[in-house]
């Protein structure tokens, strides 16, 4: 089972501002380089990666997509999912610019703006302007903004959407039932993915196994089905969980059950059709 990873970040500290960072032991000081990721997945099966966008100051963000198109070619990146603003006046210019940075999607990090920012039409006419130029756009909504999630799906149903992180669900605190019922409305919409990424950092410190995301993997993999599962790794966020190594061995434990096709879906087959990886 080989990897196209959909959700690599990078910290690079002396190029661009990563605020949210500070109060995060893990991740609050040094870099995380293309050369720590290549050495943790080394021999792993990482046939390919996606730079995303790392959530970086709102000073940086356009200067972080131009500083990864100077990397896309090498160790294995493939493109970049870069970050935007659909609720600026104009987005046209950066669509633009983008367009040569090597961009594959979108994604606008929705829990850390009011609740109605996704809501606003601006928001959604500039979103079903992404759509219309055939890139995908990552939702990123904590469990709580599945409903917004889902309003924001439907209003945008002719382009193809990707909900990371499963939707954020509180696996520690045990919150399966509201977020099992948010997965399994997102999932009757045909326009919309699941990113299989982000989980052990969501399970209780030290906790993060197979056994215990397996109920709601399996949740995710039957509304959606494989076809419409991608995975990421999530790195280096996902060192607030397992790390990146044990992620990936992880992984393979709960597909194991699948078919090999349904099994090349998640691992890259969704990846290279939502991203037009070829």
């Amino acid at each position: 089972m080989d990897f196209i990873d959909t959700h690599q970040h990078l910290v690079l500290r002396d190029r661009l501002g990563y605020r949210w960072t500070a109060d995060i032991p893990v991740l609050a000081a040094g870099d995380f380089t293309l050369a720590d990721y290549r050495a943790l997945t080394q021999g792993r099966g990482i046939v390919g990666t996606l730079f995303m966008e790392t959530g970086v100051d709102d000073a940086d963000y356009q200067s972080e997509a131009r500083l990864v198109a100077g990397m896309i070619g090498s160790d294995g990146m493939l493109g970049q999912i870069a970050s935007c603003r659909p609720e600026a006046p104009s987005i046209d210019a950066w669509l633009d610019e983008a367009a040569g940075l090597g961009v594959v999607g979108f994604r606008r990090i929705l829990h850390v703006v009011p609740d109605d920012v996704s809501r606003e039409p601006l928001f959604r006419t500039h979103l079903r302007a992404i759509g219309r130029r055939g890139l995908a756009f990552d939702m990123c909504f904590l469990a709580r903004q599945l409903g917004l999630a889902l309003d924001l799906a439907r209003a945008c149903d002719d382009q193809i959407l990707v909900l990371d992180h499963c939707g954020v669900p509180d696996i520690a605190g045990g919150g399966f039932d509201a977020w099992a019922a948010g997965i399994t409305a997102l999932a009757a919409l045909p326009h919309v993915m699941c990113k299989l990424s982000g989980i052990t950092a969501y399970c209780a410190p030290g906790m993060a196994s197979a056994d215990v995301l397996r109920p709601w993997v399996d949740h995710v993999l039957a509304s959606f089905g494989a076809g419409r599962v991608l995975w990421g790794g999530d790195w280096p966020v996902v060192n607030l969980g397992s790390g990146l190594p044990a992620w990936i061995d992880m992984t393979r434990v709960l597909l194991a059950g699948l078919s090999q096709t349904e099994q090349f879906a998640v691992a890259q087959g969704t990846a290279r059709r939502v991203y037009r990886l070829g």
